[in-house]
């Protein structure tokens, strides 16, 4: 199967500026895409960020312009740039990847890491 393993989030004040990082790990023979969806208290999970390639990602209109979102095909890995962060954008922040494993290759599924909390406060 695959492990996510996410790393970056904590606190920050209003404006300032985080990376978040998350590596997949295991059977994997090839992942589609990767990418970011984030909960906050009270509220459904919401797409943040999601990359195919360097020329085909997208952004949920919230973040656009203020986060960045890039991978390292090589290494398995997605990152979240965050830029002038707001309070709105206190959440859990959950790293997806869209995988084939090892013993099923005719089947696509999404596999999600445990969360990073990312709080933005002064």
């Amino acid at each position: 199967q695959v492990q996510l393993v996410e790393s970056g989030g904590g606190l920050v004040q209003p404006g300032g500026s985080l990376r978040l990082s998350c590596t997949a790990s295991g059977s994997i023979l090839s992942i589609a895409g990767m990418g970011w969806y984030r909960q906050a208290p009270g509220k459904q999970r919401e797409l943040v960020a999601t990359i195919a390639s360097a020329s085909n990602k997208n952004y949920a209109d919230s973040v656009k312009g203020r986060f960045t979102v890039s991978r390292d095909n090589a290494k398995n890995t997605v990152l979240l740039q965050m830029n002038g962060l707001k309070p709105e954008d206190t959440a859990v922040y959950y790293c997806v990847a869209t995988a084939i494993v090892a013993g099923t290759p005719d089947t696509v599924k999404d596999y999600w890491g445990q969360g990073t909390q990312v709080t933005v406060s002064s």
